[in-house]
């Protein structure tokens, strides 16, 4: 069984934690999140070192409390140094271009397609090609970088497409076999 629960969360300078109508909220500098308290949970906080208890010891309690310690764990992260994620375009002629609040992608398709992307999350394109994602929530972060890699999911034969940085694709040989008969 999982110990993450019973884990102290260490807040970093500038971050600060309140509870208030049964929700978190935390503060710091690059933003504010806001989460609701899972049922049975609490929390306390001892100078800058926060814990969460649960009230008791059955399964979905059990359960909560190591998944609510994870999410505010990465709220107090994603407040104080923000997360990121990196996608990487693989493709002849395949490319983004970042204009305002949106990404312009160019994937093979015959039109270009529209990206928006969600507020509280911030995007940089390197070299036409890599498309780095940054924000505090890290949900949220995922989220999008999943929508972005739907649009054009690699391809295992010439592994075309979006995919994250550093995922490995696994590859087909294609038709080269079948034509020796």
């Amino acid at each position: 069984m999982s110990r993450v629960g019973r884990l102290p969360i260490e807040l970093p300078e500038g971050v600060s934690i309140e509870v208030e109508d049964g929700a978190v909220r935390v503060k710091g500098p690059k933003g504010e999140l806001a989460r609701p308290l899972a049922g049975g949970i609490t929390l306390s906080t001892e100078g800058r070192r926060v814990l969460l208890q649960r009230q008791d010891d059955s399964r979905e309690a059990r359960a909560r409390h190591g998944l609510m310690r994870k999410l505010v764990a990465n709220m107090v992260e994603g407040v104080g140094r923000g997360f990121s994620r990196t996608l990487e375009i693989t493709g002849v002629g395949y490319r983004a271009e970042l204009r305002g609040g949106a990404i312009f992608f160019t994937l093979g398709y015959s039109h270009p397609i529209l990206f928006q992307l969600p507020a509280g999350v911030s995007a940089k394109v390197d070299r036409q090609v890599v498309v780095t994602l940054e924000g505090a929530d890290r949900e949220l972060l995922g989220e999008t970088a999943a929508a972005i890699r739907a649009l054009r999911p690699p391809e295992p034969y010439k592994g075309k497409g979006i995919k994250y940085a550093g995922e490995q694709i696994r590859r087909k040989a294609g038709k080269a076999a079948a034509g020796r008969g």
